[in-house]
């Protein structure tokens, strides 16, 4: 059933405009509401069955506000307010997005209309639509939404603006305002929703740690490498952790101040590590327990470099493969185990010799499974310190290592160390 026939029935039950509805169901769509709960989610808003559309909404404090509310009135004050373009049905749609806050506490929103908000305003926003959105509630305002600017302020406990360290942000993250050093940058070709597309991509750094970004409209201040003032960034998931996102809408001035990049990873058990479902830049200490299939000598397809089974690449089938040497360790510290994947330069480390080595190794062995099983006798039962990146999904918990090596802390300090710490 198209979208068209879904508010047509819905606009049928509830006794409403069938237009309304159908700009709020695109709306509950676009955020990725399967289409099932967005029309449950109409039929709480319009009041099912009722030909009053469901009477006015309670006005609730933000703190209330539940993702079974169909839709609500409250008062908050802005606390941040970016603008951001999405792709909808083929034509570009510019949204205003951030976070609204009253003496309760604070909810996301996005406006679909041109309300002419700004940080530090206070509004009363009657008929906002509410959805769930990664479990939590948030406000949808849109045609229906009356909204009015307050003269009273209120006293809210957060901040406005938006003005964050890299360390605070998370994934959803909108209309973000940082100063931090470019680390690492690079102008790359994609394939973008309106063809090929330039982009710049890297990784920033600031006093509290370091995180990739990109930024859609390539930025000079950003491709000159100094220090800079971003306003208006967001932040969603690459790869299992948060990369902060850099679009036209988007303010980059140059600062006169140095970046003092902390040069320290994040130091955490695996078992909290894996927790955070993906974190940039940590450091895991723990004993490589196993080497996992796939490691040691391996091909790569060499369209996208994926690693093939057999000469087949799932992308480009038959390919002639270009070899390569990895290493897939597990490591556990007695909190949890996660995946350490080491590159050829790590691996030549751990094993003791290069490509061609480990190729002659295979050919006089006449079996390549030779190489892995020098690294498993020269890693596993040995204690190691490693730092990278770490994502979190359904296939688990994996480390792209950029450091390995042997832990050489004191066992009897670290034993005295956690003594003191348990009679503590």
């Amino acid at each position: 059933m198209e979208l068209d026939d879904h508010a047509e029935e819905l606009a049928s039950d509830l006794g409403v405009d069938k237009e309304e509805v159908k700009s709020d169901l695109q709306n509950l769509v676009e955020y990725s509401v399967p289409v099932d709960e967005a029309k449950q989610s109409l039929r709480r808003k319009y009041g099912d069955g009722s030909s009053g559309g469901g009477g006015t909404p309670s006005a609730k404090n933000v703190a209330d506000v539940t993702p079974e509310d169909g839709s609500v009135t409250v008062t908050a004050t802005v606390l941040t307010a970016g603008k951001r373009s999405i792709r909808y049905q083929g034509s570009d749609h510019v949204i205003v997005e951030g976070q609204l806050a009253d003496e309760t506490g604070r909810i996301d929103y996005t406006a679909w209309e041109e309300f002419g908000l700004e940080p530090g305003d206070t509004i009363t926003a009657g008929n906002a639509g509410v959805r769930e959105w990664d479990g939590e509630p948030e406000l949808n305002l849109g045609e229906s939404t009356a909204l009015s600017f307050e003269d009273d302020s209120l006293a809210v406990p957060d901040e406005i603006g938006g003005e964050a360290q890299l360390a605070d942000l998370e994934t959803g993250d909108r209309a973000r305002t940082i100063e931090v050093a470019v680390l690492e940058c690079e102008r790359r070709t994609i394939d973008g929703r309106d063809g090929e597309t330039e982009i710049l991509s890297g990784v920033l750094g600031d006093e509290s740690g370091r995180l990739p970004f990109t930024n859609w409209e390539p930025a000079p201040e950003i491709e000159d490498g100094g220090p800079v003032r971003i306003e208006n960034a967001y932040v969603q998931e690459f790869r299992g952790v948060p990369e902060v996102n850099v679009s036209e809408f988007s303010r980059v001035t140059p600062i006169d101040r140095e970046i003092d990049v902390g040069s320290d990873a994040t130091t955490m058990d695996v078992g909290e590590a894996v927790r955070t479902g993906g974190i940039y830049d940590v450091e895991l200490v723990g004993n490589a327990i196993a080497v996992r299939d796939g490691s040691g000598l391996i091909q790569r397809c060499p369209e996208c470099y994926r690693v093939i089974q057999k000469g087949q690449c799932r992308t480009h089938g038959d390919v002639d493969g270009i070899d390569d040497l990895r290493v897939k360790a597990i490591i556990d510290d007695g909190t949890g185990t996660v995946t350490a994947i080491l590159d050829d330069e790590l691996t030549e480390d751990v094993y003791g010799g290069n490509l061609e080595d480990a190729l002659e190794a295979a050919r006089e062995a006449m079996d390549q499974e030779v190489v892995a099983d020098e690294i498993r006798e020269n890693i596993v039962g040995r204690e190691y310190r490693v730092r990278g990146h770490l994502s979190v999904d359904e296939y688990g918990a994996n480390l792209d290592a950029e450091a390995f090596e042997e832990n050489d802390d004191d066992p009897a300090a670290r034993a005295t160390a956690f003594l003191e710490e348990v009679d503590a």
